[in-house]
Parts: structure tokens; C-alpha cells; sequence
């Protein structure tokens, strides 16, 4: 028996030594930042350890979880790696293909916005931050800056550190790999949200791919949720909920 174990250990520790050393460490620390982010940074953690406020729960996510997604594998590269940040889409890139991009994925999102947020649900499901957000403009745009916050580490964990370090081994595999726990990270969302998930993490891991960049995807994907959150703010105050032009009009006017 020791005998057997010993050459199966044997055997196991030889193939661990044939592992790419930084293919691991980023596949590793995945499951790592993602624990510590369900664990530590989430609103119940907030929950269970400062008090039940929503708003503040959720400006405790959207910090915690930004600084973590961004500032760790921020460490990483530079620390462990010793690499340049530019290397994982820390630049703009190929403007031209990201701004022309960017400009047509929101505008697709948008008319999306538009015809989901027609529903009560989904309308009463966004800003997560609860009643207070609708209080007045500058709580709204202080909590939208949070989430700007939140998105930077968001994107630059999935498609910046995770995208660009996977690509040298997978190609455009690594835009299937980071896609996968980020549709299930969306798991608790209104389904047609989650869904949805599916198709953006596809589409933004291209857009980030072929641009070089992550820069787009951030930015767009706040734009994104900075109109959801408007866009269900108006709704609520002026209780319109169709998806027709006079509705448009009347929510703005």
C-alpha cells in the first residue's frame, strides 16, 4: 500500500512540475479572489457585521469588490509576474475598433434598457442601493461612482488579468474561459439579466481581445448600468412603464 502511494504521488508531483507556472497562478487565483470577494466584500458580509442598511451595503460591495478585482491581480502582474500593465489591455489600444464598438454595443443596450426595464420587476429591481438612491441627484451620482469603482475592478479582473494572461496559452479560448464564471457570478439576477450575461461576457472578451484593451469594455459596461439605474429611477417617480415613444417622452418631460 505505502509502496502504491508513494509512485502515485510520485507520478502526481511529476505532472504538477510540467504546469505553466503562470497559467496556474492565474487559474488559482480565480477561485481565491472570487472566495474572498463572496465572502468578504458581498452586502451580506456587510449584513452580518456593520448593520442592515441596502444603500450602505451596497457602496461597501461596490468599494470592497472594486479595490479587490483591481488591486490584487494589479499585485500580480507587477509583483509576481513582473510585467507591464499594458500587456493586460491597460491602454486604449486600438481606438478606432473600441469607440466604434463601444457606439454600437450601447446603442443596442440601450434600445435593450428601454424594452426590459418596461417591466415593474425589472424597473423595481434596479438602483440596488434601495429607496435612497431616489432621493436626490447627488446620492445618485455619488452611487453611480461607486459602481464605477466596481466595474474597474470587474473588467480588469475578467477581461484584463484573466483575458490577456490566459490568451498566450488558449487564443481566443481565454474569452470562453473568463465568460463562464462570469455568467455564473450573475446568478440572484433578474433572469432575462442573466441570460443576457452570456452574450456580454462573449461579446465584451472579443471587443477587449481585438482592442487590446479593457478601457471599452469598463466604461461601457457602467454606461450600461448607469441607464438601468436612470432609467428605473424615472419610472418609479413618474410610474411609466410602457415602451412606446410617447412614453419616452413622457418620462423626460
Amino acid at each position: 500500500m505505502i509502496k502504491y502511494l508513494t509512485t502515485e504521488l510520485k507520478s502526481l508531483f511529476d505532472e504538477i512540475k510540467k504546469l505553466d507556472f503562470k497559467i496556474t497562478f492565474i487559474l488559482l487565483s480565480i477561485a481565491f479572489i472570487t472566495f474572498i470577494s463572496l465572502v468578504f466584500s458581498s452586502p451580506n458580509f456587510y449584513y452580518q457585521n456593520f448593520g442592515r442598511d441596502k444603500f450602505y451595503s451596497r457602496i461597501y460591495w461596490f468599494l470592497a469588490d472594486g479595490g479587490l478585482m483591481f488591486l490584487v491581480p494589479l499585485l500580480i502582474i507587477k509583483l509576481v509576474f513582473k510585467e507591464k500593465l499594458s500587456d493586460y489591455g491597460f491602454t486604449l489600444g486600438d481606438k478606432k475598433f473600441g469607440f466604434i464598438t463601444s457606439g454600437i454595443f450601447l446603442a443596442v443596450m440601450l434600445v435593450t434598457v428601454w424594452i426590459v426595464s418596461g417591466s415593474q420587476t425589472f424597473a423595481s429591481t434596479y438602483p440596488q442601493g434601495g429607496p435612497k438612491v431616489k432621493e436626490g441627484l447627488m446620492i445618485f451620482i455619488l452611487y453611480e461612482l461607486c459602481i464605477l469603482v466596481y466595474m474597474l475592478g470587474w473588467e480588469f479582473f475578467w477581461r484584463g488579468y484573466i483575458l490577456f494572461g490566459l490568451k498566450p496559452k488558449f487564443g481566443y479560448y481565454s474569452i470562453i474561459i473568463q465568460m463562464i464564471p462570469f455568467f455564473i457570478l450573475h446568478k440572484g439576477k433578474p433572469e432575462i439579466e442573466l441570460f443576457a450575461s452570456i452574450f456580454a461576457g462573449l461579446i465584451l472578451g472579443i471587443q477587449a481581445l481585438r482592442s487590446r484593451s479593457f478601457i471599452y469594455s469598463w466604461i461601457l459596461h457602467w454606461l450600461v448600468m448607469f441607464c438601468i439605474d436612470g432609467i428605473s429611477v424615472l419610472r418609479s417617480q413618474k410610474d411609466v412603464y410602457g415602451i412606446s415613444i410617447n412614453d419616452l417622452i413622457r418620462l423626460f418631460y
